[in-house]
């Protein structure tokens, strides 16, 4: 079975927590892909390797919950 069958129906909830001034080009955009760009903003994204490997990414700057 592959990784987008057993995710799909699955989301996560991201909250943007840090700013990202003096951060790398790459992770400010990696934000805005996300659709965060400001301090407190929450998406609510389906759960895929993708998505994971983006907020891997910026790991630093974002809360992640698991959507119930």
């Amino acid at each position: 079975m592959s990784d987008s069958k057993k995710t799909k129906g699955k989301t996560i909830t991201v909250t943007q927590t840090r700013s990202p001034i003096a951060r790398e080009a790459s992770q400010r955009a990696t934000l805005v892909g996300l659709g965060l760009n400001k301090i407190g903003r929450t998406k609510t994204l389906e759960d895929t390797p993708s998505v994971r490997g983006m907020i891997n990414k910026i790991q630093h700057l974002v809360k992640v919950e698991e959507a119930a």
